[in-house]
């Protein structure tokens, strides 16, 4: 999304565009596929109401009065019990914390949910903040597990602004009366949004490539750039690399060694991601929190969102595991993965047994989630390189943000306006091209 996004940004900009990716299909980690005869996103996503970018992307492709809206329920599993935990009566119920303990929560998520500037969060960790709104006995028994969960071994060195961005978006998804989360998807899921995204860029006479992998990025002797692919090699005005920050170095080894050094430098969490098509819902949950260890972070049942009739009649769930990007996990096989994850969920869920599996399939992605340590803007890659027109765009530039598709929109259009303004860009007796 991040560099189809772009392209479509600089060819409504009057550029020429061609766009290269390694996969068979356009999309990444937004791609569709297909599980038990159901086509559906191959990761879970989901739109909230204050997705500014991502709203006003699907506006522009006639989609946004397509979203189909709903208010769903949260739960919670801890000391090996399942809990609600969607309302301000699932909260004062909620019966592994006091009343103090659910007071400062409370403060902890308003403090985090009005906090306008983020900067000085980057300052100290996550586990430091939230100690000292939340203290240690929160920390330890909700904040600490749900941080392992999401960041691994990595939880207790991620700064404070992380946890900051999950809690803003989600309490910014507020919405009537109640004040309830409002989440929505378009019918079709992303499979609907990048076949009109596709057509819209087909429109704008952009080019592109599936299956294209880019090895080396170079300047040629002419000032053009080299572009060698599978053998081949094609020659560019201008180039926006939109791989993760490690890729990226490995594709200009001609960068000077203390920008190669800054990309590699960037740390990653990987996904493993299980996808299970069940003959009958687990429960009338979207997202179960886990703070009891589990091989798998949380629980996704996207058929508490999605209708029944766009997944054929079966409940969807997903059981995501967030792991560093060179984890073991990344090489076991499917087999082991689903006899783990589904023992796992039994534990859950009592009642659910093999019987009720119709399909399960692994998806697995090394680099999804920049991990933002202490002083993370400091260290951050600019969008230009020491080589002349070549640009570097990825997640590790979202700053004080977590990975979506809407952090993702916006990262596009702040790097498009970064390029366009380029002292370069416009001084060229040829029309500048771009891949």
């Amino acid at each position: 999304m991040l560099g189809l996004s772009m392209a479509r940004s600089l060819a409504i900009a009057g550029e020429s565009v061609e766009v290269w990716e390694a996969g068979d299909d356009l999309g990444g980690l937004v791609t569709p596929w297909s599980i038990g005869g159901v086509t559906w996103d191959r990761f879970y996503h989901v739109i909230t109401s204050n997705d500014e970018y991502l709203l006003r992307l699907l506006r522009s492709l006639n989609l946004e009065k397509e979203i189909c809206w709903k208010s769903l329920q949260t739960g919670f599993y801890t000391d090996m019990h399942l809990y609600p935990f969607s309302t301000l009566f699932d909260f004062l119920c909620f019966p592994p914390l006091n009343p103090i303990d659910k007071l400062r929560l409370g403060t902890t998520i308003l403090r985090a949910a009005h906090t306008t500037d983020p900067l000085p969060l980057e300052k100290i960790t996550a586990v430091q903040w939230l100690t000292e709104l939340s203290g240690n006995k929160l920390v330890e028994r909700i904040w600490l597990p749900l941080l392992r969960a999401k960041l691994g071994v990595n939880a207790e060195r991620v700064n404070a602004a992380f946890i900051w961005a999950i809690i803003a978006r989600m309490y910014g998804a507020r919405q009537g009366k109640g004040k309830r989360e409002l989440f929505g998807y378009v019918p079709g899921g992303y499979r609907r949004i990048l076949s009109n995204l596709t057509s819209r860029l087909n429109e704008l006479g952009i080019i592109t490539h599936t299956g294209r992998p880019v090895s080396r990025v170079r300047l040629t002797s002419a000032e053009r750039i080299a572009v060698d692919y599978s053998g081949n090699t094609a020659q560019f005005d201008r180039v926006v690399i939109t791989v993760p920050a490690p890729a990226a170095a490995a594709m200009c080894p001609d960068l000077l060694p203390n920008e190669t050094n800054r990309l590699r430098g960037i740390e990653y969490q990987g996904v493993v991601c299980a996808s299970l098509l069940l003959n009958r819902p687990l429960s009338p949950y979207y997202i179960t929190n886990i703070t009891d260890r589990m091989p798998f972070t949380a629980v996704i049942e996207m058929d508490a969102l999605v209708d029944a009739g766009s997944l054929g009649d079966y409940a969807l769930v997903y059981l995501p595991k967030y792991v560093p990007s060179n984890d073991p996990t990344f090489e076991r096989d499917d087999e082991s993965i689903r006899r783990e994850f589904i023992a796992a969920l039994n534990r859950i869920h009592p009642n659910f047994g093999m019987n009720d599996v119709s399909a399960f399939r692994v998806s697995r992605a090394r680099y999804v989630q920049p991990i933002s340590t202490i002083g993370y803007s400091d260290r951050m890659p600019p969008f230009t390189t020491t080589l002349k027109r070549v640009y570097t765009v990825n997640s590790a530039q979202i700053v004080n943000g977590t990975l979506n598709v809407n952090q993702t929109l916006e990262l596009a259009e702040r790097a498009f306006a970064s390029i366009r303004d380029d002292a370069a860009l416009g001084h060229e007796q040829r029309a500048p091209q771009y891949i």
